[in-house]
């Protein structure tokens, strides 16, 4: 009976140390910053943001830096939204930080629809040549 007991307990515990494992990249182009260290910022930092192209967001944070974030798809309506929230995909668990090859939830309020939410992935920081090249409509 006792085994029982311990087979989820250690289950857990392998959970929970797997999902503080360090992941790759697994190759996919712009998911890391030039940089050896990821690059982050907390939600509550953004402050501005426009849409890009179809499913791509830039958010500027504070010290001025511009995240690009590409949307798996259901991001709709980004381009007409004046406020948004970003929350890591997580639920929490890296204490309210996204980095660059996270995943993020966008969730845009409205006042006469429902919530709407999507995934996002921070694809990279731009540099300050890259921020200005993009164009007046997409630059936060």
């Amino acid at each position: 009976m006792t085994r029982l007991i311990t087979y989820p307990a250690v289950a857990a515990a392998l959970a929970l140390t797997a999902s503080c494992a360090p992941t790759s990249d697994m190759g996919m182009p712009g998911d890391r910053a030039d940089g050896p260290e990821r690059q982050c910022f907390y939600g509550e930092q953004v402050r501005n943001f426009r849409a890009g192209s179809a499913g791509q967001l830039y958010i500027r944070a504070m010290r001025d830096q511009v995240y690009e974030l590409n949307s798996s798809g259901g991001c709709t309506d980004l381009d007409f939204a004046q406020r948004l929230a970003i929350t890591p995909d997580v639920g929490g668990l890296a204490g309210g930080r996204i980095c660059t090859g996270d995943w993020a939830r966008i969730t845009l309020p409205a006042s006469s629809a429902p919530v709407r939410t999507c995934r996002a992935r921070v694809s990279r920081v731009l540099t300050e040549a890259e921020i200005a090249a993009l164009p007046d409509p997409h630059r936060p």
